[in-house]
């Protein structure tokens, strides 16, 4: 009677439940698996599951695994051929649905076509000065005082430039188109 061969006697014993020679046949000739499924594939990720699919396919097939000279690794090899050919198959078919799909609808992204309204134009055609103290005083709440230190003028300055800025501020909201009405800070302009 010859004696097995090591796939053969690790394979008689994977079939009856021995996970640890599976795990053997895996480590013995997964290297060769992987190298080969690299030549048939695109890509490293596709070869892995090359390699799984192959070893997936040999315990599924246990019983019909065939072996070369006491070898499993042709009939590993073959797996892996078919195994790289269906996936490449598989690949080919999405890539032939994903064409026949129509292209997508390219939806605007709102955060670029947000639109401040006609109050943050107006602000903005204001002079640095008035878009200072507007934004001190009426947007960040600041009291004059604060305003005034943080500019380093005097408190008196600041309650003028910011009469004045509002007064700007809602001419300018008064020159756009519409009929609405806003408020700044207690005073009255038609934002259009």
């Amino acid at each position: 009677m010859s004696e097995l061969s090591d796939d053969e006697a690790d394979w008689a014993l994977a079939v009856h439940g021995d996970g640890e020679a599976f795990g053997r046949v895996f480590d013995r000739h997964r290297d060769r698996v992987r190298r080969h499924s690299l030549r048939l594939v695109p890509d490293v990720g596709d070869a892995e599951d090359v390699v799984a699919v192959t070893f997936l396919e040999a315990w599924r097939k246990r019983d019909a695994v065939r072996f070369v000279n006491g070898s499993m690794l042709p009939w590993l090899l073959v797996t892996a051929t078919n195994a790289a050919r269906n996936l490449s198959r598989a690949h080919r078919r999405h890539r032939i649905l994903l064409d026949r799909l129509p292209p997508p609808v390219p939806h605007p992204d709102h955060a670029e076509t947000f639109d401040d309204g006609p109050a943050t134009a107006a602000l903005l055609r204001l002079s640095a000065a008035d878009q200072q103290v507007i934004a001190l005083c009426v947007l960040h709440g600041y009291s004059e005082a604060d305003a005034a230190a943080a500019l380093g003028v005097a408190p008196g300055t600041v309650k003028s430039r910011l009469s004045r800025a509002k007064s700007r501020l809602a001419r300018r909201l008064g020159e756009n188109d519409g009929a609405s009405t806003r408020t700044i800070r207690g005073e009255t302009s038609h934002e259009y």
